[in-house]
């Protein structure tokens, strides 16, 4: 016969486990939840900062290792297809990068949160021909914390971010001075 004592102290153990494994688990979402504010509290990228060790990939599925662009004067614009704020500066982006693409300056592209489709269908309508690629998964816009579209980074030849914009341009000759100013380090 089964002592009744050794049953009722057997029930409450195996009832303890699954609450364990819940307070363990919510543990561990709220750690996740606070590093992330922490990320996000830290803002986008700024001045001085080194570009993350990223691989971006074009469209055409040719990897850039952002590492390799050392040397080399660096605008990563971020942009989306869907966003109006992103058509103003298109223009005038493409005009910088045929000005400058034969002095060391590299133009990559980085499609936010959007569908390769209607990116390209952007691409084509703003005769965009410097390097374009999805931000799969959205590691990169993550790694640059950036708030929204479109933003642009601008990395000097050390890849140290020297200047960066949040919102448009709004004129050829304000993206050419951020080139000029990367240019001179």
């Amino acid at each position: 016969m089964v002592d009744q004592q050794e049953v009722h102290s057997e029930a409450p153990a195996r009832r303890r486990w699954p609450v364990i494994l819940v307070w363990g688990l919510v543990l561990g979402l709220l750690i996740v939840v606070g590093f992330g504010l922490i990320r996000t509290q830290k803002g986008p990228l700024g001045i001085g900062d080194r570009v993350p060790d990223l691989t971006f990939t074009t469209f055409e599925g040719e990897t850039i290792p952002l590492r390799d662009l050392e040397g080399q004067v660096v605008v990563i614009n971020f942009w989306a297809s869907w966003c109006k704020p992103c058509e103003q500066e298109a223009l005038e982006l493409e005009q910088a990068y045929q000005m400058y693409k034969d002095q060391g300056v590299v133009f990559l592209g980085v499609d936010y949160v959007d569908t390769e489709k209607e990116a390209l269908a952007y691409l084509e309508k703003f005769s965009i021909t410097y390097k374009n690629g999805p931000d799969l998964g959205t590691r990169i816009s993550q790694a640059f914390r950036i708030r929204g579209v479109p933003e642009t980074y601008v990395a000097d030849k050390d890849g140290l971010i020297i200047a960066f914009k949040i919102g448009p341009y709004l004129s050829l000759d304000e993206i050419t001075q951020q080139i000029e100013l990367a240019l001179a380090q």
